[in-house]
């Protein structure tokens, strides 16, 4: 692999594909009550990846000056000059074709609903520049991986069968804003000179900290009634425990007075949750009903 290569994909967090690609196989397994075709499978992955490397792409160029002049930013290989935004430019377009082929291949609705999750994953870069509710349109977006992969299988969402897509981009919106906010406490001081949004900024280290509880309270509800509603084994249950310690020692990493080890929390403890998750989802699936 050549050095290029590895320095593009440092820039996008190619490895951090591991927070909204088990969700997406959430999806896939309660939509076909199991495993589905490996077709699916196959087609589903290739959207994933390529939605997350065009999202973070089109990320890594709209920020570039914010990034520049933030100190905790200002070394990624684009500030420093170690990337062109040429390259950049020309993974977010590859990136939108491999998305519309693998969309085609699905289904026609995929395809149809496709220039709607563009409008997301291109747009919710820009959000932080005017409202602090972006925070949860972040994790719309990540949302959208699940209910992405529950259309290619059912064909639909607007059926009453389809509430639990629904219930699953609740799950991800709540999850991704809650350690989203945990993230911005760092950029506190850099968002309120650049006259950027987000909830720290706005609103204090404290009460953020206190709102990503509540996010992630929510998301536990709410995983607890998808679980009742498909009635998921065990397995499933055991997992929602581990999730739910997980992200109470999440917490306990940070305070206001101490934002020392949010990247422990941001990166390490989030990939375990999403993979957890999906391991209970598909446990809770071979042991239910």
């Amino acid at each position: 692999m050549g050095r290029g290569f590895k320095i593009f994909l440092e820039a996008i967090k190619f490895e951090h594909t591991v927070f909204a690609l088990p969700f997406a196989y959430i999806g896939m397994l309660l939509a076909a009550g199991g495993w589905p075709r490996w077709d699916q499978v196959l087609w589903i992955t290739v959207a994933m990846v390529a939605a997350r490397t065009l999202a973070m792409s089109m990320n890594r160029l709209a920020d570039r000056e914010y990034d520049a002049r933030n100190p905790r930013t200002a070394n990624r290989p684009l500030p420093r000059g170690l990337l062109r935004p040429e390259t950049l430019k020309w993974a977010v377009g590859i990136s939108g074709v491999v998305l519309v082929v693998a969309a085609w291949a699905l289904n026609p609705l995929c395809v149809a609903l496709l220039p709607v999750a563009m409008l997301f994953l291109i747009g919710y870069h820009y959000t932080k520049r005017f409202t602090w509710l972006s925070h949860w349109i972040l994790g719309f977006t990540d949302g959208l991986a699940p209910m992405g992969a529950w259309i290619a299988l059912r064909g639909s969402f607007w059926k009453p069968e389809d509430l639990p897509a629904w219930i699953l981009i609740a799950v991800v919106t709540m999850w991704i804003a809650g350690f989203d906010l945990i993230y911005a406490c760092q950029d506190v001081d850099f968002d309120r000179r650049e006259g950027l949004y987000s909830v720290p900024a706005r609103f204090g280290i404290a009460p953020a900290l206190a709102l990503a509880r509540l996010n992630h309270l929510g998301m536990l509800i709410l995983l607890a009634a998808l679980g009742i509603m498909l009635q998921l084994g065990w397995p499933y249950w055991l997992g929602m425990g581990l999730v739910g310690a997980l992200l109470v020692y999440e917490h306990r990493l940070v305070s206001p007075n101490d934002l020392s080890r949010v990247d422990v929390a941001f990166f390490n403890v989030n990939a375990y949750i999403s993979v957890l998750l999906f391991a209970a989802a598909w446990g809770g699936l071979a042991w239910g009903r």
